[in-house]
């Protein structure tokens, strides 16, 4: 009997991961959609002189570089949800252990464990990437 409670968290867990994901994913999708409607239009009779359309173009980069952002935590958000799919939800991909219960509710979509993620944070430190 134990053992069917302890099946019944985990999979209360992964139902509550999922929740967040596709919360965010929602939120990521959503903020796309909003800035392909309207922040990225530009109409030149709204802006009178050169100033107010660099400042503008410049804020449609600032925009779209976030954007990009946003495209690669969905690739991630996407990953955490077919990882849930498959069963290896919350494994580390690089050391194969268990990741944290509480690093999984901080960042749902990491791949990492926490010793991992601070080696992978120390290379790159190293070599300047």
């Amino acid at each position: 009997m134990p053992k069917q409670k302890e099946t019944e968290k985990k999979q209360k867990d992964l139902d509550k991961f999922e929740k967040i994901l596709l919360d965010k994913r929602e939120k990521l999708l959503l903020n796309a959609k909003q800035t392909l409607e309207t922040d990225m239009t530009l109409d030149k009779a709204d802006l009178p002189d050169e100033m107010d359309l660099a400042s503008s173009e410049y804020l449609q980069s600032f925009q779209f570089r976030l954007r990009g952002r946003e495209k690669t935590f969905l690739a991630k958000i996407d990953k955490a949800l077919a990882k849930l799919k498959d069963g290896t939800f919350g494994v580390c991909e690089e050391c194969g252990d268990v990741i944290a219960p509480k690093r999984l509710e901080a960042r749902p979509e990491t791949t990492l464990c926490i010793k991992c993620k601070e080696e992978q944070e120390r290379e790159e430190q190293q070599f300047g990437e």
